[in-house]
């Protein structure tokens, strides 16, 4: 799947992850990727510190069915800007930053309670 075209059409659980991407529902993608409550999506993620408001627009257009977003931050855990968190605290919407190891996990955990969640997962091998 590319990143801009790429759709799974369910949110499913994810797994694996590494090798520049993740595997779900049968299948593979390369690069990071959003798990919505509409599906699976390709993310044209950036560097953790330059996340902005268009980065997260899928997201928000689904903000009625999402309680919090669960951002998997590569190998290791990387903190956003502060303003990336207001943007998230403006629209209700919580923001949990891990590494994405930690956040597939969590999100599958999260999935698997049936809980209101999302993720935006960067790949542990993005070789930015």
């Amino acid at each position: 799947m590319s990143a801009q075209t790429a759709h799974f059409p369910d949110q499913v659980p994810i797994d694996a992850y590494g090798n520049h991407g993740f595997r779900f529902g049968g299948m593979s993608h390369q690069g990071s990727m959003l798990a919505l409550p509409s599906g699976m999506y390709g993310w044209a993620s950036r560097e953790i510190a330059e996340l902005s408001l268009d980065d997260f627009l899928q997201v928000f257009d689904e903000q009625d069915r999402i309680g919090f977003v669960i951002l998997g931050t590569g190998k290791t855990q990387v903190w956003p800007q502060p303003t990336l968190r207001q943007l998230f605290d403006e629209r209700r919407i919580g923001l949990e930053v891990m590494d994405t190891g930690a956040a597939v996990r969590t999100y599958n955990v999260l999935l698997a309670e049936k809980r209101p969640v999302a993720a935006a997962l960067v790949s542990v091998d993005d070789p930015r």
